[in-house]
């Protein structure tokens, strides 16, 4: 990029037209007199060239370029490195058989929990491209979906596979935890997240959920936790002995009290959704409370130009000086 360090100098550009405009009007200076010019016609005849004629001009051009030298135009070089310290974060999501509840919406029609979670998850995904971000899900025990990757690509295909029924039936909460922190335990991140997701109360699994609270505090992780679902009844899907599908009422619970406590202990914030843009809301919010740390290093090399205009004037005036002593040398 060619920038001017002193622009202002260019405004003494607007004083060499009218030194033209005075030169033109006074004329040229003499260099013989004569009595009679009929004496100096057959000279002007001879005249071979009408070059003499514009000399003059070689230093206004010369003072020009000079003015652009004082201008200081400089050549900059610049690059910008962003370092990305990303935080390592792994999503713990509930896929027991109450995340079938039709308790949530989209667009007015009624859709189950699980599509909307993935729908959020995966916007959420989306907005971490620095972060590395593993996946787990859990009914009566959980699996990890995705180590932690920086491939987002291949976090969203296995999270689009994520299913309800892939397991045994149950909410193993503080399993879920556990496996969660117990997969951030090696990593060197100065920030390590668990934000598990569920519907339920802890009713399976050998570890409670405050004892996985209790080590995740130990080891560093703040557990972010929220509860998903309407309360008291909500409608889900039932499979009759004939494989024919009914929706009926049944009561759902979450274990909010526990849920809180194991953010409480973390660190983390306890989120109860209740509906599709509660739930979402409640993602962008840990997004913008998890931000991730960033190093930008600036490197600028400026070059100096002012040798490209100062030299060629220099060059002129030096011109214009020896033709004035030589070949348009006047008399005295």
């Amino acid at each position: 990029m060619i920038r001017f360090l002193q622009p202002e100098w260019f405004w003494a550009l607007t004083v060499l037209p009218l030194v033209i405009l005075w030169r033109g009007r006074r004329g040229p200076v003499a260099a013989v007199e004569y009595s009679d010019v009929s004496l100096a016609r057959d000279v002007a005849r001879r005249t071979r060239s009408h070059i003499g004629g514009v000399v003059w001009l070689l230093p206004i051009i010369a003072a020009a370029l000079m003015i652009v030298g004082l201008a200081r135009p400089q050549r900059t070089h610049s690059r910008t490195e962003v370092t990305a310290n990303g935080i390592y974060i792994v999503l713990g999501l509930d896929i027991s058989g109450s995340m079938q509840a039709l308790d949530f919406k989209v667009d007015n029609y009624r859709v189950n929990r699980i599509a909307v979670v993935k729908s959020v998850v995966s916007r959420f995904i989306d907005e971490r491209p620095d972060d590395r971000i593993g996946l787990i899900a859990f009914a009566a025990a959980p699996y990890i979906v995705s180590p932690l990757t920086l491939d987002h690509d291949w976090l969203q295909q296995n999270l689009e596979r994520v299913n309800v029924g892939l397991g045994d039936d149950g909410t193993a909460i503080g399993s879920a935890i556990a496996a969660a922190v117990n997969h951030l335990r090696t990593t060197t991140a100065k920030s390590k997240v668990v934000i598990l997701l569920t519907d339920g109360v802890n009713n399976s699994g050998k570890i409670s959920p405050l004892a996985a609270a209790e080590a995740a505090r130990a080891l560093g992780v703040k557990v972010y936790t929220i509860g998903v679902g309407v309360r008291g009844k909500a409608p889900i899907p039932v499979r009759d002995e004939r494989g024919n599908i009914h929706v009926v009422m049944a009561d759902v619970d979450v274990d909010e009290k526990t849920l809180q406590a194991v953010a409480n202990e973390t660190g983390g914030q306890f989120y109860r959704a209740t509906d599709t843009d509660s739930l979402q809301k409640i993602y962008e919010q840990i997004n913008r409370y998890e931000k991730t740390a960033q190093t930008v290093q600036k490197f600028e090399h400026v070059e100096e130009l002012y040798r490209w205009p100062l030299f060629p004037a220099l060059g002129l005036l030096a011109i214009g000086l020896l033709l004035q002593q030589t070949m348009f040398r006047r008399l005295p």
